[in-house]
């Protein structure tokens, strides 16, 4: 899973590098990733992720790594992500009731 960020699924966009004369070159553009680990309050464990910054804006933002993947789509996050914001969201059940 290299150059993909684990929560938005952001990925490399292909384009084209234009020169003063018009002259077109393949090119990618990468996604800003960084290494992080973030901690799960709930789950009370830290998690390594490879995130673009904007993803780690949008946690902060949110409130913290639990309330982030609370609110996220299943389908833009990565597999090993998936398990973790099942265990939240069994946890969750657990402690409401």
């Amino acid at each position: 899973m290299a150059n993909i960020c684990e929560l938005t699924g952001k990925k490399p966009m292909s384009g084209h590098k234009v020169s003063h004369a018009n002259n077109k070159t393949k090119r990618k553009f990468y996604p800003n990733l960084k290494k992080v680990s973030l901690k799960s309050e709930i789950l009370k464990k830290k998690v390594n992720l490879k995130i673009s910054t904007r993803a780690l804006k949008a946690v902060d933002f949110r409130g913290g790594l639990d309330q982030f993947l609370v609110r996220a789509k299943n389908k833009n996050l990565a597999p090993r992500i998936k398990k973790i914001k099942k265990a939240l969201m069994i946890k969750t059940k657990a402690k409401a009731n």
